[in-house]
């Protein structure tokens, strides 16, 4: 039987259940070993989002929070542990030994704060998008490889279990050839309640945000503006989870009048729609994905974003014929949400022990997307 181990705590409960209790040396060498995290921004998904995924984790411990509202910092620093609470991130940058920064914060605010903190962490993760327009995001790209930071952005879908399983079997197949090419891609994100009672417990001591520096708004007209910056923080997701699954570069081709599809085509000339909210739901959550071959398809269903222990689920088809019986199978996969496994891999990522699953050089082609989606919009 494989075992995989995501904590200390496993391996400690694994060693004292076979071997006897942990010995305090050992525990010492464990705790060393603990990757150092630093929070900046621990508002309302700083905290559910991701801190909460951070101090539950064994290999890392969150040693400091750098929130301009101190009231609401000392909150939470109270409710999670955290020893250390400052004002900026500079001040803690300065102060602390960090092995990683989480830095959430709304995305106008990466281009004026991110090209300071790059020189200062050797791994910072940001929430997507990388930035507003692809300008900017071309600058924090390049900013990031100057100062050889490794910016993960957090695509939290292609942590989720389900995902992680689909492009397992997306990649099989495509090396394989058994079920033909890859043909056409499907997914469908209807607007719904995407924090599913994800904000329970939320702390907020108050306190007055100062002025921040926001990226200024690109050369258009207010209402096309609104329509640019309401795509790229609703459906980059879709943007960014369609190249995942293509596995390749790819242009916006179509969007029709009543603004639902959005047709793309690959570098090899694979065709993929995006259906943006083609109906609406109130309590429910059905992002779906279609990755169709010649011979079979994957099927995969997301949970609301801040769902927590419930991870998306896939249906494999397969039906190769010459004599094969078809099959169908969905595979049983592990209680952990994306958030949570996103976590697991940024720490992985500080440790270098994996590549993170979307950097800043790769955040900006779904900025390129958009601006390719916004110009077809403009001229339906």
């Amino acid at each position: 039987m494989m075992v995989i181990w995501n904590s200390f705590t496993d391996i400690r409960w694994y060693r004292k259940s076979n071997f006897g209790p942990t010995t305090a040396g050992e525990e010492r060498i464990a705790m060393s070993k603990r990757v150092r995290i630093g929070f900046v921004g621990v508002g309302g998904m700083g905290q559910m989002a991701h801190l909460r995924n951070y101090v539950t984790n064994d290999e890392c411990e969150v040693v400091a929070i750098a929130e301009v509202r101190r009231p609401t910092a000392e909150l939470v620093a109270e409710r999670y542990g955290v020893p250390k609470v400052y004002s900026s991130y500079r001040e803690m940058t300065d102060a602390e030994r960090l092995d990683g920064v989480v830095a959430i914060m709304n995305f106008t605010l990466h281009a004026g704060l991110l090209p300071d903190l790059y020189p200062r962490a050797a791994n910072v993760i940001t929430e997507k998008p990388l930035a507003a327009s692809p300008e900017a995001g071309r600058k924090l790209a390049d900013a990031a490889a100057k100062a050889g930071c490794t910016h993960m952005v957090a695509y939290h879908k292609r942590s989720d279990p389900a995902t992680q399983y689909a492009k397992s079997v997306i990649d099989q197949w495509k090396a394989s050839g058994e079920l033909g090419k890859l043909k056409y891609i499907r997914i469908t994100m209807p607007s719904g309640d995407w924090v599913a009672n994800g904000m329970i417990g939320r702390l907020d001591g108050g306190g007055e945000l100062p002025p921040l520096e926001k990226e200024p708004p690109m050369n258009l007209p207010e209402e096309v503006q609104r329509k640019y910056v309401a795509f790229v923080n609703y459906y980059i997701h879709q943007v960014n989870l369609m190249r995942h699954f293509l596995g390749e570069p790819y242009k916006a081709r179509f969007v029709d009048k009543s603004d639902v599809i959005l047709t793309v085509e690959s570098a090899s000339g694979v065709c993929g729609v995006i259906e943006m909210t083609p109906y609406q739901t109130t309590l429910e959550w059905e992002e779906q994905a279609l990755i169709a071959f010649e011979k079979g398809y994957i099927k995969l269903k997301l949970p609301a974003p801040l769902a927590v222990n419930r991870p998306g689920a896939v249906e494999i088809y397969r039906d190769p014929a010459k004599g094969t019986t078809p099959e169908r199978i969905t595979p049983t996969l592990p209680w952990v949400h994306a958030m949570r496994q996103q976590a697991i891999n940024f720490v992985k990522v500080c440790k270098g022990e994996m590549a993170p699953p979307c950097d800043a050089a790769e955040a900006l082609e779904d900025l390129k997307v958009a601006r390719e989606y916004l110009d077809l919009w403009s001229r339906r």
